[in-house]
Formats: C-alpha cells, sequence, structure tokens
C-alpha cells in the first residue's frame, strides 16, 4: 500500500480517511479538490491534469477521489489500493449537509479561497445535489472499476460503514517516534 485512492461519494469521508491513513502509514495525502480548485469563481487550474500526472509517477501518493474525469484512468492505473467508502445515503446525506451548511453559514474559505453561497444550494453541482443524484451511479462505476482488468492488481479494501472503516483504520500501523 504506497499508492491509494480513498473513493466514495460526497461525504462519505474519504478527506478525512485519507488524512488519517496518511499519518499512519507515513505517506504524502493530496487533497483532489485543492489540486483542481485553484482560484476565486471556482477556477479550475488549468495544470491540473500535469500536477496529477506528476504525483502519480512518484512512489507514494494517497488521494481523498475517486478522481475526476480527466484523471480517473490515470490515478486508477498507477494506484495499487482504492479503499471505497460505500456508504448508504442515509448516511452521507445528514453529513454532507451539515459541511454544506456550516461552510455557508460561516462563510468558510475552501479550495482557492472560494465559499458556498446559498445561491449555490441550486446549482445541480452543488455538494448536496450531487451526492443526492450520483449516489448510486458512482457506485456502480467503483464497483465496475473495482473488477475492471485494466486496473488490476489492485488491492481492494470495501468498507461499508464507518465503524468498518473505523476498525479497519485502527489495525493499521502508526508512526514511531525517532
Amino acid at each position: 500500500m504506497q499508492r491509494i485512492l480513498v473513493a466514495g461519494i460526497t461525504g462519505a469521508g474519504k478527506t478525512t480517511m485519507a488524512q488519517a491513513l496518511a499519518a499512519r502509514l507515513q505517506l504524502p495525502f493530496h487533497e483532489m479538490d485543492s489540486l483542481v480548485f485553484t482560484g476565486p469563481g471556482w477556477a479550475v487550474d488549468p495544470d491540473f491534469h500535469r500536477q496529477v500526472a506528476k504525483i502519480a509517477a512518484t512512489p507514494a501518493w494517497i488521494f481523498d477521489s475517486f478522481g475526476y474525469p480527466e484523471v480517473r484512468d490515470l490515478l486508477w492505473t498507477n494506484a495499487d489500493t482504492v479503499i471505497w467508502l460505500d456508504y448508504p445515503r442515509a448516511l452521507v446525506m445528514p453529513r454532507v449537509l451539515r459541511r454544506s451548511l456550516r461552510r455557508t453559514l460561516l462563510r468558510e474559505r475552501v479550495f482557492g479561497g472560494n465559499v458556498e453561497t446559498l445561491s449555490s444550494w441550486f446549482s445541480g453541482d452543488h455538494p448536496a445535489w450531487s451526492s443526492w443524484t450520483q449516489h448510486a451511479a458512482r457506485r456502480a462505476e467503483i464497483d465496475r472499476r473495482t473488477t475492471d482488468p485494466r486496473f488490476a492488481p489492485l488491492n481492494v479494501i470495501h468498507l461499508r460503514s464507518p465503524r468498518e472503516a473505523t476498525a479497519w483504520l485502527g489495525g493499521r500501523p502508526h508512526p514511531t517516534a525517532d
């Protein structure tokens, strides 16, 4: 486990899991949304593909993403492990709604200094709408990819609940002090 994708739907806890695992395994963590959105107005970095390709070519990394379409195959081809947080919609929706509501009300700055606004809640690509409408399709796509010969041999760790994820993560080694 040196090149790891933490995959799942918005609100599953990909970033939290990826950061915890990166600390445990002492591997570099890369937040996908921070690489994509680099400026105000949710501007997409024109160098995004090259940046991800450069990271993917290194011997060790963890991404908190299923992968944006333009880099998805690149990441899945280079990964050796996929940790699939396959949680039910009933679990992820309250999470994503709470997070987006907090970000909106507190005007928290996220990727590229952007903020979620009240008007963004009515956009189809708002995290809440995305999580709701893409849940089944994302699950089907991840399932298909985990068995696709193009991406073999992938070590797939399929976690179906936060309890399973916590137990699995608890079995990972802790860093030792030098």
